[in-house]
């Protein structure tokens, strides 16, 4: 009795350590409300158009649409812009405004591509250390709702932004979806020339070295400009950098030079500040003349010729 007692007592301790001996299972955890129990799936990223990394010489080539014509882009095919409120190879654009409208950046100097002047390619510095490409002395940049190659969505933003012409000027959709190139104030990059040029019309009047119109406002003072603002998107004033210089038939002592507010200078003829007219789409065209009845061509003597 002893002895079964005995045996039933030692089957009973060894069934308990089996137990306690023997492996847990692992309970699942319940994940929280809310909380995926996958990783998400990551969308695709848009386009970068932010400034790239200055670690290779940047290559400007050009693109073309039929609402602007041929235009500066990047390598990739992105768009260049300028913007009216810089000075010749000075950027104004930081901060916030870089954001939006990312430099376009360089090491050493930058190449460009068929169809773009390669003397018209430059560098200027940024506070950051950051060395930005220029063109005929306009900074170039990005603008950062441009998605893919070709897209123009900058194109006149605020009427300071615009695509670039691969003469170097702002480019500016005209009427009927053609476009023109307007000389603008960063253009000035060197001594502006003054020529004369002749239609049986007008007779003789001043033209620039590239054969376009040149405007006097009667509305001016002598030697002092008052056409700003919208006035001056629409008469774009003639600037140089250094004395302007005389072509055959302009006489040389009645060119001068006037200061402007953004402190760009303005060439004089006669006392009377010259101007384009943005409508003049090639050399000869006088669309100008006689405009509001203030507008007039300006004749050898340095008077308005009023036919």
């Amino acid at each position: 009795m002893k002895r079964t007692s005995l045996i039933g007592t030692l089957l009973f301790v060894t069934a308990l350590l089996a137990s306690a001996c023997a492996p847990q299972a692992t309970p699942t955890p319940v994940p929280p409300t809310g909380v995926p129990t996958a990783a998400p799936t990551m969308a695709p990223a848009a386009t970068d158009t932010s400034a790239p990394a200055a670690g290779s010489a940047a290559m400007v080539n050009l693109g073309k649409s039929d609402a602007l014509g041929s235009f500066l882009v990047d390598g990739k095919g992105m768009t260049l812009y300028l913007f009216t409120k810089d000075t010749p190879n000075t950027t104004t654009c930081y901060d916030k405004c870089a954001t939006a409208w990312p430099p376009l950046l360089t090491t050493g100097a930058p190449t460009s591509g068929a169809g773009v002047d390669a003397s018209k390619l430059g560098t200027t510095p940024r506070t950051d250390g950051t060395t930005q490409v220029t063109y005929n002395g306009w900074p170039l940049y990005y603008f950062q709702k441009d998605m893919n190659a070709g897209d123009t969505t900058g194109q006149n933003v605020g009427s300071v932004w615009f695509v670039v012409s691969a003469a170097g000027d702002k480019v500016e959709a005209a009427a009927g979806g053609s476009a023109t190139a307007t000389p603008t104030a960063a253009a000035a990059m060197g001594p502006a020339s003054v020529m004369v040029a002749k239609n049986d019309a007008l007779g003789s009047f001043l033209v620039d070295a590239k054969g376009m119109t040149l405007y006097l406002f009667t509305n001016d003072t002598p030697n002092t400009t008052v056409c700003y603002g919208k006035c001056a998107v629409a008469w774009p004033p003639l600037l140089t950098t250094g004395a302007p210089v005389a072509g055959d038939g302009v006489d040389a002592s009645k060119l001068g030079t006037t200061k402007r507010t953004d402190g760009t200078t303005q060439v004089t003829y006669n006392g009377w500040p010259l101007y384009y007219y943005i409508k003049d789409l090639k050399a000869g065209d006088t669309t100008g003349q006689n405009v509001g009845s203030v507008w007039f061509v300006i004749s050898p003597a340095g008077d308005k010729i009023a036919k």
